[in-house]
């Protein structure tokens, strides 16, 4: 069975369909505006986390199907790879649930990683979101955080499979250090989500709707620093000294179930 792009080496980061990527685009771009919206949208006295999450949540699920029918259609995924999806998941999820109440330490941004640089952006988008949704049931941590969680995630995981090709031990490297900015990314993404909604309540730190976007970034560039800065410290450590550790072996190990799952063309006779 032949890769709908063309033949592929075991190593090369996968590529998607003209579909697939128009649909991971669009999904992209929907998720940094959920994140984004109060740069150009100033919170309203009527707008609360329990009233904007479920709207956030009813935006991104259509996406993720979306995404994932793409991927079927067009034969980057086959049934095989949605069962190795759905392995994925609930390994992410478990080494999510074994790292909660310890701060900072979160393994699962580590599986993100590894599986977003193998089989693609769109199989790491979708992964992303069903790993924090499936960690959520397991561990009742469902709330208006929730949604920003499985965008954050998502984008963490598709931006792992967009980076260049590389071999060895650079790219190892390059996962480190992907892993490590990712990891603080993802923290600054789920602060912003809800730092604004609390206009007025952290003094000189806090979202100002009358502030230009650059006084406000950089206001919470600061109350990120003093609220958070060891939790994404612990998070892009724990992330990068795995990737480092146990990277070049699992990425050897999803590789081999991707030629199996359609990811990868099987060699010419």
């Amino acid at each position: 069975m032949r890769h709908p792009a063309g033949p592929v080496s075991d190593d090369a980061p996968r590529t998607l369909t003209p579909n697939s990527a128009v649909m991971v685009a669009i999904s992209m771009v929907a998720a940094l505006g959920a994140f984004a919206w109060p740069l150009v949208v100033p919170p309203g006295a009527d707008v609360q986390q329990q009233t904007l999450a479920p709207f956030v949540l009813a935006a991104i699920l259509p996406l993720i199907l979306a995404v994932t029918v793409s991927e079927v259609v067009n034969r980057t995924m086959d049934v095989k790879a949605l069962a190795l999806l759905g392995v994925l998941t609930a390994v992410g999820a478990v080494v999510r649930a074994l790292g909660a109440g310890t701060a900072g330490i979160q393994g699962m941004f580590f599986v993100l990683v590894i599986a977003g640089r193998v089989f693609g952006p769109g199989f790491g988008l979708v992964l992303g979101s069903t790993t924090l949704l499936t960690s959520a049931l397991l561990t009742a941590g469902v709330g208006a955080w929730l949604p920003y969680q499985m965008l954050a995630s998502g984008l963490f995981a598709a931006g792992a499979g967009m980076l260049p090709r590389l071999r060895g031990w650079a790219e190892i490297a390059m996962l480190a250090v992907f892993g490590f900015v990712g990891s603080f990314a993802f923290g600054w993404l789920m602060d912003f989500a809800f730092w604004p909604l609390a206009a007025g309540q952290g003094g000189e730190l806090s979202f100002d709707p009358d502030a230009s976007i650059r006084h406000n970034l950089h206001t919470f560039a600061l109350f990120n620093l003093a609220t958070s800065m060891s939790f994404n410290l612990g998070r892009a450590i724990t992330t990068t000294v795995l990737v480092v550790l146990v990277g070049r072996p699992l990425l050897v190990i999803l590789r081999r179930a991707a030629r199996k799952a359609w990811f990868v063309e099987p060699p010419a006779p």
